[in-house]
């Protein structure tokens, strides 16, 4: 079998997995789970294979034109160099994680058919964007993740956050996408094609003629999907959906859709040092603004969703100094530890059977309770806080030195401003990673909340994930001296003076966090905990639903966010208020035009509508009355006629024969 038939099985075998268990779901549920799982663990195996195969420096293109178009044709193509080669492993295995985590987080759900089945259409959704050579093909991808995205965030449709969680999420990421596929024909007329490689060409030949247009419009469909500033808000409340699809986007799909097409496309934004600039700026503002927000939220999931904001700020940052190598390695890394990160939570959350210890400030005595999280998290947080020798330290300085690089004009791909922009915000973000990571480490695991009830160790299709998860967390990073072939034959090895500023601030982040936190917790009383109580439909796939009816927890006053961040941790706490600008920008002016057009089409449409009818019924009243079926009464307006026809002809002969 070539290579090229592997390549197209692997997002068609998770596409017909989803297909077979929607139809299987009610009439054969025993076939349910391993229609969910084999398919996505066959599809990772054969990425590894194409991913060998490929080498890491061999392009494997393929194309049959799809359909005439009598204009650009649109051809079913592949396209996979070495990113889209290793993304594709990445999506495969993390995918294939989700789905067998989820058969023990999910065993009783009874909506897990359907679940399941949309999980594994999302994976083949995002590998069908990272192979295919073709931007119309990849399109659908990208718009088939939107709707499986407000499906799965929407999953417990029974409370009316995670309804509107789900619009949320589908509308603002709508809200990029209309620009983006305006940019995707505008870029098409241009070039004179959709397939990625003779776009690609035409920019190297100089052929676009509204490059900075193009990289705007489509930038705004790279903001909305990867959630980067300012169409990030809708990425902290889809934590109303189960915690394994929050995992599966955060880590593989969706969120990373936007940094691979801008890695994917790189040469159409850096022609346009305006476009480098903005993206420069958009990530710099999304990786301080999200970091600061993180050290201020008490829910352990929406920590975590502004960390995963600002970590797609590094890559963004990344692609804004022209370096997409680094960017794919943070990709990468990032991917291992945030979906550990996620789903280690998911397990902190099953193993109290109720939700509501998403809140820190009600977690106690978890780092016994559950070994297996506690640990495989640990070593999360160590990665994402930078911490050698961890991933995320070899992905994080790799970012950090294309700035420099740019900054100092020693690469000339993006303006010297932006790699300074990158730069400043990327030391300063590390820094606030340190802390929020610790204070989210001390309040989860040496937290003085509300005692959970012990509902035993957890199953071993969660446990063993988080395991598995651990290692590349762990060691992904040490092979960044092998991989240099993956990512265009770039250096991606760390140097002494970003080294040491970034673990430096990363340290000094750390420390000043367990200070205060030390501080504040000598000087707290400790109080008795409140009794923690189960959900009652805790086995019943609900776990997730009960903490959105819960009230916000009392300020905790040994939480060190609210020391370190002081004025700024009330504007933090709701994401520097966004959400009320949006709904003052724009919400409330269509609201406003909404009832107005209500108002008119009432008051005025209607009015014109039934005057037209009461003049119609009117006119019918007129004309019935006069069809009395009398003969006489017909005879007598025809005499009364003639005689008003003979008087008005003798007046108008008169009037003739004076003049």
């Amino acid at each position: 079998m070539t290579t090229t038939t592997l390549a197209v099985l692997v997002p068609l075998l998770p596409f017909l997995g989803s297909v077979a268990g929607l139809l299987l779901g009610r009439t054969a549920p025993g076939f349910v789970r391993p229609l969910a799982v084999l398919p996505t663990l066959a599809a990772a195996v054969l990425a590894v294979v194409v991913a060998v195969d490929q080498g890491g420096d061999k392009l494997i293109s393929a194309a049959t034109e799809l359909t005439p178009t009598g204009s650009v044709p649109i051809y079913l193509s592949l396209h996979i160099d070495g990113f889209a080669a290793l993304v594709a492993v990445l999506v495969g295995v993390v995918a294939t994680c989700v789905q067998i985590y989820s058969t023990g987080y999910l065993r009783e759900d009874p909506r897990y058919p359907s679940y399941a089945a949309l999980v594994s259409l999302f994976t083949s959704a995002m590998l069908l964007v990272v192979y295919s050579g073709d931007l119309m093909v990849l399109l659908v991808g990208w718009e088939i993740m939107g709707i499986c995205s407000y499906f799965l965030v929407g999953h417990y449709w029974e409370t009316p956050e995670a309804r509107a969680a789900s619009l949320k999420a589908f509308l603002v990421t709508k809200l990029g996408d209309v620009p983006f596929l305006i940019g995707l024909f505008a870029l098409a007329a241009d070039a004179g094609t959709f397939r990625i490689s003779g776009v690609l060409g035409a920019v190297a030949a100089g052929g676009l003629d509204h490059p900075t247009l193009i990289a705007l419009l489509l930038l705004a469909g790279v903001a909305g999907k990867s959630a980067q500033f300012p169409l990030h808000t809708w990425l902290p409340d889809a934590m109303a959906g189960p915690t394994p699809v929050s995992a599966l986007i955060h880590a593989a799909t969706m969120v990373a859709a936007g940094i691979y097409f801008t890695a994917r496309l790189l040469p159409v934004f850096a022609a346009s040092a305006a476009a480098m600039t903005v993206l420069a700026v958009m990530a710099a503002v999304t990786m301080v603004g999200s970091a600061l927000a993180a050290l201020a939220q008490d829910d352990i999931k929406r920590v975590l969703a502004y960390s995963t904001i600002g970590q797609l700020g590094y890559m963004a940052g990344a692609l804004a100094v022209g370096d997409r190598g680094s960017a794919v390695f943070h990709l990468l890394s990032h991917a291992a530890f945030k979906a550990l990160l996620f789903l280690a939570a998911g397990t902190v959350i099953h193993a109290a059977g109720t939700n509501s210890l998403t809140a820190m400030s009600r977690m106690s005595g978890l780092a016994k309770r559950v070994p297996d999280a506690f640990w495989t998290m640990t070593v999360a947080l160590l990665a994402l806080a930078a911490i050698p020798p961890f991933a995320g330290f070899f992905s994080k300085e790799a970012v950090l030195v294309a700035a420099e690089h740019t900054a100092l004009g020693e690469r000339t791909v993006a303006p010297a401003g932006a790699g300074w922009t990158v730069l400043v915000a990327g030391l300063l973000t590390a820094l606030l990673t340190a802390a929020y990571a610790l204070r989210l480490w001390l309040r989860t695991f040496r937290g003085r909340g509300a005692e959970a009830p012990d509902h035993g160790r957890q199953p071993i299709a969660m446990t063993s994930v988080l395991w598995v998860l651990a290692i590349p967390s762990l060691g992904f990073g040490l092979s960044v001296t092998s991989l240099d072939d993956w990512f265009d034959g770039n250096d991606l090895t760390p140097t002494v003076t970003t080294a040491v500023l970034g673990t430096g601030l990363a340290a000094a982040g750390a420390v000043i966090t367990y200070a205060v936190w030390r501080t504040l917790a000598a000087r707290t009383p400790v109080t008795a905990p409140v009794p923690h109580v189960a959900h009652p439909d805790a086995d019943a796939g609900l776990v997730e639903a009960e903490a959105l009816h819960l009230p916000r927890p009392a300020e905790d006053p040994a939480d060190p966010g609210r020391a370190l961040l002081g004025p700024l941790h009330g504007p933090a706490v709701d994401g520097f208020h966004l959400d009320a600008v949006y709904r003052t920008a724009f919400v409330r002016p269509v609201l406003a035009a909404a009832s107005l057009v209500r108002f008119l089409d009432r008051e005025v449409v209607d009015t014109y509508v039934r005057a037209a009818g009461s003049s119609a019924k009117g006119l019918g009243w007129l004309v019935r009355r006069a069809q009395t079926g009398n003969v006489q009464t017909y005879l007598s307006a025809l005499l009364a006629g003639s005689v008003v026809l003979a008087i008005v002809a003798v007046a108008l002969a008169n009037a003739a024969a004076g003049a």
